[in-house]
Parts: structure tokens; C-alpha cells; sequence
């Protein structure tokens, strides 16, 4: 009742200014565009209440089908638009309601030996045809949610903007049948209220669309026309009417899990039961509560690690469920980099020469972590997050070697302390985004870490405008964003800026775009976002072609060229250009295929490569050029491939840089169950030049021969879309050999070898990089939303000098370092409250 009432008093603040706030809006909109509304027809289905819900089974013998009005009639929009089914192709839609659900029958004609239906896990689309329903409760034409049954029928489900693309990270509970007949597939569909976010209007329309795909010739049709020449596809979605009298659920849905750890490395094993609780909450009929109270992230999957030889982190993507799922809002202005959240550490301590960390954390553990989001009817957004991580500590050994002044011997004493290196810490974002015109939005918003204690606190605010002319012809991107961060060892705030704009056309077959971006030397998100680096002023112009109507030979053709101009924003100083083209085309038989050339000509400038921006050092290359191609065989096949290979040089008569690289990626399908992948990337560099060390203040670069080979193996089988065995694979493996080439940096940005520098000058920077990890795990539906995951995971890694050892020395030496084991073993149950109210009534009724 407390959270209800905060947030209902939060709209009720911000419904009381959105009147100004829908006007500044449309002065702004009225500005940019004068354009009118090109009105298009829009089909309708009329939808009946029922009073006795349908089976759903696949078998379409329930009364309420009987007298449901139909939608027919579909279209094709990919690849070709317009085109209308063939007579054995035919697709027959149903819908009906009741006071909890949705429902949906579609009868999908074809010939069965043309179905394609390899069995996959939930939002893997794999080789499948597929039916979906696109709802927009709200009929605007930019806040959709999809849910998609394939033939072999395993189920989908998404949100969509037009700003953040489709969201298969959001996942609800709804149940679905397939049933395959003489003529095609059948699908009966039951999409229960607490998966939708609706307003309380005694009469209610909604916006809908209906998607098929058939994968043999990957067309896909729809019910409402689409014209992808223009604006977004929910532009085209027709309308659903006839919804009268329902009222939104109490959506509450309980997640409680419980896991159990078995963790065996170099001897020990260490065992562990964690219990905990993830909620969703609907405080509004439009609005939801997301928690993980007692997070376990244990189960989530491994980073790919590589080698990092360049001057920015090495960051990773997202794994953990909860901050992959509905977090579109929180990505507005690439503000929001959730893998900060229970990261590494963001203090440091300062160590003598006789100390060191004994037991570095590479993750904080997260406490507890809420979201709460959702949109009115009027197209206001809000959502806000807040995460809290606890206090981590470290254990610091000191060594110190002392004279017994008894014995006269020399001994070692060993003392340890601890010292905090991350503070309790709270993680908060604030979004404010309204939309409008079907096609636009406008947001504000703020993201802030406060740390207790002594410890770096930030502040990052962001005002974003993503505005389309009504005829959906042009755009226009602005962002304005500004960083405040709180530095312990300085005495004031240190504030900086970024600022970018885009002007583009998005309709017709040639499009263009003009942009420029900026950011001083003082922006800095990294507490909660992610920028690689500040200090840039940069100049974008980009062009494309593509078609979208087939020619004799193609399916889909693009083009796109760019040229870019970069400059420091201070010292106000050219840093380099490029420019370059990508071409992408995909055959009648299914066949892609690409090109891309880029270019840098002259010299180029890098003030981040020698590690000392304070000082304005840089490092000069030039005339380096790239070429790719790539090629992807029809993916129905038994048997398919991909492959990609690319070459680049350094046109430098001072200088020998060349490198090549190709990725081979073979897969095979045995049956509809089972489909396996192997994947090999070779990548050779010779010649590149990059930071090594300081010796004296003086900056020393090498020169190095860069080799790296990287396996891996994904397999799939799944018994049947209840039950599921997955494994993943991957080693990778890369030397960087110097070769005795090391030299100093020159103040002017050029290499010298006058000082003779050796690698045992600067403590052998060759690198022998190694690292395994396998993943095995075994998943089983007991029950709508409802999981058994078993999971077994090991992992290896070394790092040592040895570049000149071959794959096979590499491996043999990784294999004598301790290998990790791990079992886990967790089960998630899905509670309803609506569901747990009704068994109590009954009980009590009967009592």
C-alpha cells in the first residue's frame, strides 16, 4: 500500500505539469515539421466477449470460434510488398476475450512438407515458421508487445519501441498449442491481462497486427499492409474494437527460487544454498514494479574474455536476467550500462612494495535491485530504477623482512589488514519520455551513484528529442547531456558536457544523414554508463541506397557509404579522418553476402594509444586501409556455412604493418531436435605499434606480431519445448611476440630506437594468452514460468611470456593450472496472485 501510494502521489505531480509539458512539445514539434498527417486506411476486427473460454489445445472445436469475426486477407512486406497469399497459403485469424485473457486462433494454411519446425529454446527463432501478435493496448503506434508461436511450437514474446528496437529480454507467461493438420498448423493462443499493461476505459481500442512467416523462402506477410519505405512498422498496425467492461488485474507475480552451488577449484570445494524472491507488481494499471530481493546471479553465462592490448576497458554484455529485461526506458541516452551494477570495484589502494591484495573481488555482490516503469495513456513514459550493492572488503598481506635480535637470524614476518575497496553504494535513474505523433519523444533524464564514505559519487543529467515529421520523411536526433562527478581526492565537482544532433532523411531508396558529436574533457559517465573515451568534436555524413522490391536475382540489396571528420575538442586539433562503404544483399536462394572497404588516409593522431592525455602526447600512424567480404549459405539447409575473411595495410614506407583474418562457421541440423555449431576465427597482425611501459618518463612503444585463434562449439537439443539440453564451448588463444622492436615516443608523435630499449627494460611484455570455459546445462518447463535449470561449468585460464610456444605448448601448460568446477542445480516458480486468490476462495467457500 506504501509503494501504491508514492507512486500514484509521483503521477499525480507530473500529471499536473504535462499539460505545459505536452505544449512545449508541441511548439517544438510545430517548429521542426509542418508537414500534415497523410491519413491511411486501417483494417479493423471487431472482437466478441465469451463466457466460456477456449481449450487450448490446437483443436478448434470450442464454441467461441464458432461466430468470431475473421481477419484474413494478408499481405506480403518481406521481401517483396504487397504481393497477397496464395489460395494453399491462406491464414484465417480469430480472436475473442473474456474478464482475464485474450484469445487467439489461426488457422495457417500450407503444405505440411513445407513447414519448417526445428525445435528451439524460448525467443530463439531458429528455422521455424512462426505466427505473432503485435497489441498496442494504448494505440499509439510506438509501445507494442509481441508474443510469437513457432510451428514447433515454442513461444516468443517482446516489447517494442521505435526508438529501441524489439526487447526479447522481456518475458511474460501465456500459454499457447500447435496442432499440424493435412492443409498446415493450427495455433490457439491465450494471452491472460497481467502480460499487458491497459488503461481502465469502460470501452477500450486497441492497436494490432498480425505477422507470418514462412521460413522456407523467408517471406513474411501481415494483416494491415506495411510500407517499409517509410516511418515504423507500428505506424501500420490495423485496430482491435469491441473490448468493453474489463479491468485491468492485480498484477502481482511472485518468482521464488532456490539454488544450490557446489564450486571445486585446486582442491577445495565450497557448497552453497541461496534462496531468494524476484516480484512484479502492477501499482497502476500501467505501470509495474520490478524487484529481485535477494538476487542470485549465479546461473548467469560467461564472458567471452579476450586479450585487451588497447588504452580503454574491456567491457562485456549484459547476462543477468533481470537487467536484460525491460530496461528500455533506462536506455535512453546510452546513459545506462547495467553491468556496472555489482562490477568490479571502483576504488583503489595504494600498496607498498612489500604488500599485496590477497583476494581481489572481480564482481560486488547485489542486495537488492527495483524497477518501476510504464507509459499512460497520453504517451508519458516514467521509469525508475535503484540498485544498492554491499560493502566489499580486502584482505592486504604485508611481508617485511626483520633481525631477531635474540637469534641474530634474518626473519620474515608476515602481517594483513583489510581496507574497504568498494563502499556500501546506491544506484539510482530517473527517466521522464514523452512521445507523441506516433513517431516521436522527448525525455529527460538522470542517473546517480552515491557511495558512502570517502568515495567517488557521480551525476549525470540528459535532455533527448527523437522528432519525425508526420509524413515520416525526416528526422531529427538531439541529445544535450551533462556529467557531475564528485572526485575524493579533489576539493569541487568536476562538470562536463556532451552534446549530439543528427539531421536524416528515412523514407524512399536514397537516404542521407549529417551528425556531429561532442564531448569535453571533463565528460565522464562511467559510474552508471559507459563511454570509452571524452575530449572529441566529430563531423559524420553518411548515404545509403537499398531496394524493396525484388530483382530477378535478389531479395534485399543495400549500399551505404560514410566519410568522418575528427577533431579534439581541446587543444581544438585534427585527429584524424576516414571514410568507406558496406554493401549487404541476399540472393532468391536465401544466400547473404557483403563487402566493406574503409579508409584512413594521411595522418592520424592518437592522443589515448601513449596512456598520457594530460600532458596532449600522441602517436601518428597513416595511410591505413581495410577490405572485408563475408558470405552466409541458406540457413534451412542440412548443412550451412558462414564465412568471413579481411585484410588491411599500412600504405607507410616507414613502417611494414599488414594482417589478415578469416572466421569459418559450419552448421549442421541433424533433425528438427538437435542442431549443432562449430565456429573458428584465425586473426593475424603484424607490424602494429602500440604502448608498452614508462621508463623514466619516457613512453615506450613496440612493435608487435599479434596471432590469436579462437574455437567454439554451441549445440542445442531440445526433447520438446518443455525440455531442453544446451552446450556451449570456447577456447581462445593469442601471443603477442615484440621481437626486441621497442621505442620511445617522441614529443612530435613520431618513434625513435635511439635509446636501445630492450624487453628486459621493460619487464617482457610478450603475452601468452590462454583461457577455456565450457557450459553444459539441462532445462526443464515444469509449469507455465515455471523452471528447472541444471547447470555444469568449468574454466581455465593462463597468462604468461611465452609467445613463442605453438597452440598445442599453450594448451599443454593451460591444462597444469587448477581447473574451476561447477554444479548448480535451481528451481523458479511462478505464483499468480490471482490464481493463489481463487484456490483460497474455493477453500474458503467450501470450508
Amino acid at each position: 500500500m506504501l509503494l501504491h501510494y508514492i507512486f500514484n502521489t509521483l503521477l499525480a505531480i507530473i500529471n499536473q505539469s504535462n499539460m505545459r509539458f505536452n505544449l512545449i512539445i508541441s511548439i517544438v514539434a510545430l517548429l521542426c515539421f509542418s508537414n500534415t498527417i497523410q491519413s491511411q486506411e486501417k483494417k479493423s476486427l471487431n472482437i466478441h466477449r465469451t463466457e466460456n473460454s477456449p481449450k487450448i489445445d490446437g483443436v478448434l472445436d470450442d464454441d467461441v470460434w464458432k461466430n468470431a469475426e475473421i481477419a484474413s486477407d494478408f499481405t506480403q512486406f518481406k521481401p517483396e510488398m504487397g504481393v497477397v497469399s496464395k489460395d494453399h497459403q491462406k491464414t484465417i485469424v480469430k480472436m475473442a476475450y473474456d474478464d482475464k485473457a485474450i484469445y487467439v486462433s489461426a488457422y495457417l494454411k500450407d503444405k505440411p512438407e513445407d513447414i519448417q519446425k526445428q525445435l528451439t529454446s524460448r525467443d530463439n527463432f531458429g528455422q521455424s515458421d512462426f505466427f505473432g501478435i503485435i497489441l498496442n493496448p494504448n494505440n499509439d503506434a510506438q509501445n507494442d508487445t509481441e508474443f510469437f508461436v513457432f510451428s514447433s511450437g515454442t513461444q516468443a514474446d517482446a516489447t517494442a519501441t521505435p526508438s529501441n528496437g524489439e526487447d526479447f529480454g522481456w518475458s511474460a507467461v501465456w500459454d499457447s498449442a500447435v496442432k499440424i493438420v493435412d492443409d498446415g498448423w493450427i495455433v490457439e493462443m491465450e494471452i491472460p491481462y497481467r502480460a499487458l499493461r491497459f488503461s481502465n476505459d469502460n470501452i477500450q481500442t486497441w492497436g494490432i497486427q498480425f505477422h507470418r512467416r514462412f521460413r522456407l523462402d523467408n517471406s513474411q506477410y501481415s494483416w494491415n499492409p506495411i510500407d517499409r519505405t517509410k516511418g515504423n512498422s507500428s505506424l501500420y498496425h490495423g485496430e482491435l474494437t469491441g473490448i468493453k467492461n474489463i479491468e485491468p488485474p492485480t498484477r502481482l507475480s511472485l518468482y521464488p527460487f532456490v539454488t544450490g552451488i557446489s564450486n571445486t577449484y585446486d582442491g577445495e570445494t565450497d557448497t552453497d544454498l541461496k534462496i531468494g524472491l524476484d516480484v512484479k507488481y502492477g501499482v497502476t494499471e500501467n505501470f509495474t514494479l520490478d524487484a529481485t530481493l535477494i538476487p542470485d546471479f549465479s546461473q548467469a553465462a560467461f564472458d567471452d574474455l579476450s586479450l585487451n592490448l588497447g588504452p580503454f576497458e574491456q567491457t562485456f554484455g549484459e547476462q543477468r536476467q533481470f537487467f536484460k529485461e525491460g530496461v528500455d526506458l533506462f536506455s535512453k541516452g546510452d546513459l545506462f550500462f547495467s553491468r556496472r551494477v555489482g562490477g568490479g570495484p571502483s576504488g583503489s589502494i595504494n600498496l607498498e612494495d612489500n604488500e599485496e591484495i590477497i583476494n581481489y573481488p572481480e564482481e560486488i555482490k547485489v542486495l537488492n535491485a527495483v524497477k518501476f516503469s510504464g507509459r499512460t495513456k497520453k504517451g508519458l513514459g516514467i521509469g525508475f530504477f535503484n540498485a544498492i550493492t554491499e560493502k566489499t572488503d580486502v584482505t592486504i598481506k604485508s611481508t617485511e623482512d626483520v633481525l631477531n635480535p635474540d637469534t641474530q637470524v634474518i626473519e620474515t614476518i608476515v602481517t594483513s589488514r583489510k581496507e574497504t575497496i568498494e563502499p556500501l553504494s546506491n544506484y539510482n535513474i530517473l527517466v521522464v519520455d514523452q512521445q507523441f505523433n506516433g513517431n516521436s519523444s522527448v525525455s529527460v533524464i538522470n542517473t546517480n551513484v552515491t557511495r558512502n564514505g570517502q568515495f567517488r559519487d557521480a551525476n549525470v543529467s540528459g535532455l533527448l528529442a527523437d522528432i519525425s515529421n508526420k509524413k515520416n520523411t525526416y528526422n531529427i536526433l538531439g541529445e544535450v547531456k551533462m556529467s557531475n562527478v564528485n572526485k575524493p581526492e579533489k576539493d569541487n565537482l568536476e562538470t562536463g558536457l556532451s552534446t549530439f544532433f543528427m539531421v536524416r532523411k528515412i523514407h524512399g531508396k536514397f537516404r542521407y544523414s549529417f551528425d556531429h558529436s561532442l564531448a569535453n574533457t571533463r565528460y565522464d559517465i562511467n559510474d552508471l554508463g559507459l563511454i570509452y573515451r571524452n575530449n572529441y568534436s566529430n563531423f559524420g555524413v553518411d548515404a545509403s541506397y537499398q531496394i524493396f522490391e525484388p530483382t530477378k536475382k535478389l531479395n534485399n540489396f543495400s549500399i551505404n557509404t560514410w566519410v568522418n571528420y575528427r577533431r579534439l575538442y581541446k587543444p581544438d586539433t585534427f585527429t584524424g579522418t576516414n571514410f568507406g562503404f558496406n554493401m549487404n544483399a541476399q540472393t532468391k536462394k536465401l544466400m547473404w553476402f557483403g563487402a566493406s572497404i574503409n579508409v584512413e588516409p594521411g595522418k592520424q593522431y592518437d592522443y589515448f594509444e601513449p596512456r598520457d592525455f594530460e600532458n596532449k602526447r600522441y602517436f601518428i600512424y597513416k595511410n591505413i586501409g581495410n577490405i572485408e567480404g563475408w558470405f552466409e549459405t541458406n540457413e534451412n539447409k542440412t548443412l550451412s556455412l558462414e564465412f568471413f575473411a579481411y585484410a588491411f595495410h599500412a600504405f607507410d614506407s616507414e613502417r611494414d604493418l599488414a594482417g589478415y583474418g578469416f572466421g569459418i562457421e559450419p552448421s549442421v541440423r541433424f533433425n528438427d531436435k538437435f542442431r549443432l555449431n562449430y565456429d573458428f576465427t584465425l586473426r593475424n597482425n603484424n607490424g602494429s605499434r602500440g604502448y608498452v611501459n614508462k621508463i623514466d618518463n619516457q613512453i615506450i612503444f613496440g612493435e608487435r606480431n599479434i596471432f590469436s585463434a579462437e574455437n567454439s562449439i554451441s549445440g542445442n537439443y531440445t526433447f520438446n519445448p518443455m525440455h531442453s539440453l544446451a552446450l556451449t564451448f570456447r577456447n581462445f588463444w593469442t601471443t603477442v611476440n615484440y621481437d626486441n622492436k621497442l621505442f620511445v615516443l617522441n614529443d612530435n608523435g613520431t618513434l625513435s630506437t635511439e635509446d636501445g630499449y630492450t624487453v628486459a627494460d621493460v619487464d617482457n611484455p610478450n603475452v601468452n594468452f590462454n583461457t577455456w570455459n565450457l557450459d553444459l546445462s539441462y532445462t526443464w518447463q515444469i509449469a507455465p514460468g515455471s523452471f528447472v535449470t541444471g547447470l555444469y561449468r568449468n574454466q581455465l585460464f593462463n597468462r604468461d611470456n611465452n609467445a613463442e610456444d605453438d597452440y598445442f605448448e599453450s594448451i599443454n601448460t593451460l591444462f597444469k593450472e587448477p581447473i574451476q568446477h561447477t554444479f548448480s542445480l535451481r528451481l523458479q516458480y511462478f505464483l499468480d496472485y490471482n490464481n493463489l486468490k481463487s484456490v483460497f476462495s474455493k477453500n474458503k467457500s467450501t470450508s
